[in-house]
C-alpha cells in the first residue's frame, strides 16, 4: 500500500511539473507578442505666468523623470531636448503647466496642524507628435504636515504618474524603440 501511495504522489508531482512547463511557452508568447509600449518624453514645467522659485520648476521636472522611470509604463522616458526622440515613431510628449501655486512655511508646519501647506496644482497634457491630446489631467500635490517644501514637487509627481497610470492611452504601432 505505500508503494501505490508512493507513486501517485509522485505521478501527482510529474502532473504538476508537466503543467508548469507546458504554460512557460504559453507566458513566454503572451509577453511576445505584446502591444509595443510609449517612449514618453518630458518637457520642461511651465510656470504658467505665476511668480515661482526656479527650485520648484526643475525639482517638479526631476521628480516626473525619476518617477515616470520607475513605473516602467513606458519603453523609455526622455528628457526634453533628447535627440533620440526623433527616431521614435511611438512618442509622447508630457507638458506640465503650473496653474496654482501656494508658498508654503516648514517653521509653521513644525508648530501646528493648520497652517503651512505648500500646494502646487498643475495641468499635466500627453500629447501625440502631431499635437494631438491623448490625455489630460489637473493634479495637485502639497506638503501639509512634515517635510521641505520641495517635498510638494515629488508628491505631485507621484500624482501626475499615477493619473497617467489610471488613465486610457491609445494603442501604439509597432516599430523600433529608445532603449
Amino acid at each position: 500500500m505505500l508503494s501505490r501511495r508512493t507513486s501517485l504522489t509522485g505521478v501527482a508531482i510529474g502532473i504538476a511539473i508537466a503543467q508548469t512547463v507546458l504554460s512557460v511557452p504559453a507566458l513566454a508568447r503572451t509577453n511576445h507578442d505584446r502591444v509595443p509600449q510609449w517612449t514618453v518624453e518630458v518637457n520642461r514645467i511651465d510656470a504658467g505666468g505665476l511668480n515661482i522659485a526656479p527650485e520648484f520648476t526643475v525639482a517638479i521636472y526631476e521628480n516626473l523623470a525619476i518617477e515616470l522611470t520607475k513605473e516602467k509604463q513606458f519603453s523609455a522616458v526622455l528628457r526634453s531636448g533628447d535627440s533620440r526622440a526623433n527616431d521614435v515613431s511611438n512618442l509622447l510628449i508630457l507638458k506640465t503647466t503650473i496653474e496654482s501655486y501656494t508658498p508654503g512655511s516648514e517653521t509653521k508646519r513644525a508648530v501646528t496642524t493648520v497652517a503651512g501647506a505648500t500646494k502646487l496644482k498643475v495641468r499635466s497634457q500627453l500629447s501625440a507628435r502631431d499635437g494631438q491630446v491623448v490625455l489630460e489631467r489637473v493634479v495637485d500635490g502639497n506638503v501639509r504636515f512634515f517635510g521641505g517644501n520641495l517635498r510638494a514637487t515629488h508628491n505631485l509627481a507621484l500624482n501626475v504618474v499615477k493619473a497617467i497610470k489610471q488613465g486610457t492611452l491609445p494603442e501604439a504601432a509597432p516599430s523600433s524603440q529608445v532603449q
